[in-house]
């Protein structure tokens, strides 16, 4: 270690002194300043003692000595202990009562040059350390033993040690003891007065901090509620042009049958509750079985499985998704008495996902599975669950299905669809790898 090095390093570990991993940031700063304090108080306390002897009055050192003892020991057995709340009290009132004795112990204020200031220390310390609301005791107690002094100091300086003054001692002491306070409560005042604006600013801080927070989080949730996880998460890292190919996928429209004519005997308000309470129901079915819902067009809601890793057997989630929807509606009313159903189609293949737009984006799918996905629905029986050929082939083994239909689609021709019944009673699950050799 060089010479240069070696007060950095011997601070250092005066101010690490005690800390635990587990404290807080607050403890640390508290920690490391009494430590500190400590430190730089013996320093001092010996350089102090170094002057006055050089300067040719001999002054016992028993007294800076025993100080020092007492302030290494204390600060020895709260490193080993590690209670710092009771070392934080001990070494304050070293800090407070040692000067007081000193001066004390030299004779009055004139002759001890005023070394009672170092007990500002306490109150200062107690500032720092505690809290301002606890500092004034003792700042008081400071104050006090400022007092008592310069009252005992009064009455019984020595006269005629100070013939020769101009001022009389008795004032000068009187004069030391003011000028001591003075300067100490402006000192003292208007540290607390810089603490306590600090915390209060970190309280504002902090609570500012916390409903950025809950604003972050919000922001978040209503992120997630319009794209997939992975998606909003390359978007709020400034990613642009989002879109990913997907080679196999299986994409439900879901259009509510006669929808036009239902709402015409509805309010706008009772058009929007039903909607609403609807697709909320979907949007619930959909994230139960990990599934993600795409968006809603009009009465037309539209749902995609295998753009996440939720559900490896996403084309039967999507089945039973068809089917649950299908029968819950069944069950509902309009509030008019008007019984509601579904076109359902599905259709399984390769698709392109992407965010569209800048303002206002949305997350949508494209390519020839979601249209014929789109026409297969439009096609459909009310009540009916259409599926294409590939989505056939991957479920025909635990599912029951009518005989193969015939439709002509607008721009496809005529397609072969499968009119999906249910779940087989004596379900014959097979492994996805099966599944795969089947489709293949």
């Amino acid at each position: 270690m060089t010479p240069s090095t070696a007060p950095v390093s011997l601070l250092a570990r005066l101010r690490s002194g005690g800390i635990r991993p587990e404290d807080s940031a607050d403890e640390r700063l508290n920690k490391s300043l009494l430590v500190l304090a400590t430190g730089l108080v013996c320093v001092a306390s010996t350089l102090w003692l170094a002057v006055y002897w050089s300067l040719g009055p001999r002054l016992s050192a028993t007294l800076p000595f025993v100080y020092q003892l007492l302030l290494a020991g204390n600060l020895a057995f709260f490193l080993y202990r590690g209670n710092f709340r009771s070392f934080r009290v001990t070494q304050l009132g070293l800090f407070l009562f040692a000067p007081f004795a000193a001066q004390w112990a030299i004779g009055n204020f004139i002759t001890a040059s005023g070394i009672l200031l170092w007990g500002l220390l306490a109150p200062i310390g107690a500032i720092l350390c505690i809290g301002a609301r606890e500092s004034l005791a003792w700042f008081f107690a400071y104050a006090f033993l400022v007092t008592l002094t310069g009252f005992f100091d009064y009455y019984l300086a020595d006269a005629a040690t100070y013939r020769n003054a101009l001022v009389p001692v008795e004032t000068s002491v009187v004069f030391f003891a003011l000028n001591f306070l003075a300067v100490s409560s402006i000192v003292f005042m208007l540290l607390r007065f810089a603490i306590e604006q600090k915390q209060i600013i970190a309280r504002r801080l902090a609570e500012a901090h916390a409903l950025l927070e809950q604003e972050q989080a919000r922001s978040e949730r209503l992120l997630l509620n319009i794209l997939p996880g992975p998606v909003a998460r390359r978007l709020k890292e400034n990613e642009k042009n989002i879109a990913d190919g997907f080679a196999d996928v299986s994409v439900m429209f879901a259009d509510i049958v006669n929808f036009t004519q239902v709402a015409a005997g509805m309010t706008p308000a009772q058009v929007f509750s039903m909607l609403n309470r609807v697709f909320s129901r979907f949007d619930e079915q959909a994230e139960a079985r990990g599934l993600e819902k795409i968006k809603t067009i009009g009465d037309a809601y539209m749902v995609a499985g295998g753009l996440n890793s939720d559900n490896a057997d996403y084309t039967a989630a999507i089945a039973d998704l068809a089917l649950e929807m299908r029968d819950w509606l069944r069950n509902q009313t309009t509030g008019t008495g008007v019984l509601l159903d579904l076109r359902i189609g599905i259709g399984t293949g390769p698709v392109v996902a992407g965010v569209v737009g800048k303002k206002k984006f949305i997350y949508d799918l494209w390519g020839d599975t979601v249209n014929l996905a789109s026409r297969i629905t439009t096609e459909g029986v009310p009540g009916m669950v259409q599926v294409d050929t590939a989505t056939y082939l991957r479920l025909r083994s635990r599912y029951d299905f009518h005989p193969p239909q015939t439709l002509y689609l607008k721009g496809k021709g005529d397609t072969v669809v499968y009119r999906l019944i249910g779940r087989r009673a004596d379900e014959d699950v097979i492994s996805t790898t099966e599944l795969d050799i089947v489709l293949d």
